[in-house]
This record gives structure tokens, sequence and C-alpha cells, in this order.
């Protein structure tokens, strides 16, 4: 996540996370195309939504989430972020280029209520 939000500079870099529903964690990050082509703002492409999703099927597992880069401000969902929030029981993780090390945050977004989560990485 982090290494495709700096390719993408200086747009928004974007992308898909996979996993097994029930142990609510994620083992496959799929980048994606930011076809919205800003440093604002992210549309995940909708074939690369597909191919992920069938990819994530194949391995017996869904898409748990999304992810995004902020370029310039910190990994807090903003407005856009919280209405474009498709699925409650997502996970929403976000990246900060803002500051000289990156940020990595992650959020439920329930009814516009945002809840961070911890975000717990390991080796395997």
């Amino acid at each position: 996540m982090v290494g495709h939000s700096y390719e993408c500079l200086p747009e928004e870099a974007c992308g898909l996370l996979g996993g097994y529903a029930d142990a609510e964690k994620a083992l496959v990050c799929y980048r994606t195309t930011n076809i919205a082509h800003s440093a604002k703002l992210y549309t995940v492409d909708p074939k690369e939504y597909l191919h992920a999703d069938r990819d994530a099927e194949g391995r017996g597992m869904t898409i748990l989430g999304v992810f995004h880069s902020h370029t310039h401000t910190l990994a807090y969902p903003s407005p856009t972020d919280v209405a474009q929030a498709p699925d409650p029981t997502w996970h929403y993780v976000l990246v900060s280029l803002a500051d000289e090390a990156p940020v990595v945050r992650s959020y439920r977004i329930v009814d516009g209520k945002i809840t961070e989560e911890p975000v717990v990485l390991e080796s395997r």
C-alpha cells in the first residue's frame, strides 16, 4: 500500500484488500488505478475492481475493504471519503504521505460515523 502510494504521486493511490470474511484480516492487496487522476480524490477502476473481486473469490476470499492515499493531509477520512464509503462492513485504510514518514490508519465508516480500528502488521 505504501509503495503504491508513493508510485502514484502526485495523484492519490487506491486499491482493494482481500481476505477471509470471518477472519477480518486482509491477506491480499490489489493495487488499482485511480481513474479520477486526482490528488484530492480517488475512484477505483471498475474493471480492476471486478478482476480483484473475481481473484479473491477464486481464492475463497472476499473484498474486505479499500485503501487510498492522502498526498498532503492526515490519514483521516475526509468528508468526501465518508460520503463515498460504499459498504459499512468494509475497512477503509488511509496512507498519509503528508509527513516525512508514511502513516497508515484504518477505519470503519457506518452511517457517516467514523471509528478508528487498530492496524496490525504480521510477517508471513
